[in-house]
């Protein structure tokens, strides 16, 4: 997770950008968007730069423009990765590993639950996608899509209990489509989940929250992918 790729056009984190607010949720500081009288709401568990990444709050924006009320959390704490570049990533695994994130996520999903919350989906980028597989491993959520995963190992996707959606990059040394199509026939082999796995040509890992704005080709694989999560949010939660 530490190769270049993961450090590739890093965001400029904002704290004020985003249509929605920062509040506290489970203890977690986080950006929520959206209809607070939805019943339904959608987990959005970022990469290693956080919560505060400008292009992952818009697509929050996006998911709440469909109905949903959406919750980025700050799992870090204010210590996200500013840039892999000279950051021992080792050490700050060991400070936000993903599975403190996943017991950081059932406290927020709790709270979900105490505001009226009936349904919970959870989607995952690069760091975010492990510990969104293991709240799907839990059924803590009753769907679940994760993008250009990171840490996630095929022993991992055998445990998914609920509806998961796998959208991959084409050139990704982190998550590659050899490893990714093994992770479709694993829940092709669990016939009571339903997965789906989409490789998306021409972009490399991270495209879908770092996509360079002046890239066309990009910019479209992006809306693409954004499009797949949501379509698979819907059926599996409405």
């Amino acid at each position: 997770m530490s190769g270049p790729q993961c450090c590739e056009n890093a965001p400029t984190l904002s704290s004020g950008s985003g249509a929605g607010h920062v509040e506290e949720l489970g203890g977690l500081q986080s950006y929520v968007t959206g209809s607070a009288d939805s019943e339904i709401a959608v987990l959005l568990v970022s990469d290693v730069f956080g919560y505060e990444a400008p292009k992952l709050r818009k697509l929050a924006d996006k998911v709440a423009g469909a109905g949903f009320f959406v919750v980025v959390p700050d799992f870090f704490f204010g210590d996200p990765v500013l840039v892999l570049e000279g950051t021992d990533i080792d050490a700050w695994l060991k400070k936000h590993g993903p599975d403190q994130g996943f017991e950081h996520a059932k406290s927020v999903i709790e709270a979900l639950k105490g505001k009226g919350i009936t349904k919970v989906g959870a989607v995952g980028f690069c760091w975010g996608a492990k510990v969104v597989v293991e709240l799907a491993t839990y059924a803590c959520i009753q769907a679940a899509v994760i993008l250009h995963p990171a840490l996630v190992t095929l022993e991992d996707i055998q445990g998914v209990k609920v509806p998961m959606s796998i959208l991959g990059a084409e050139t990704d040394h982190t998550g590659p489509p050899e490893l990714l199509r093994k992770f479709g026939q694993a829940l092709d082999a669990k016939p009571e989940v339903d997965g789906f796995v989409k490789i998306f040509p021409g972009v490399a890992h991270g495209w879908s929250v770092r996509y360079k704005d002046e890239d066309e080709k990009e910019v479209k694989a992006a809306e693409e992918a954004h499009q797949d999560l949501l379509g698979w949010l819907v059926k599996y939660l409405k």
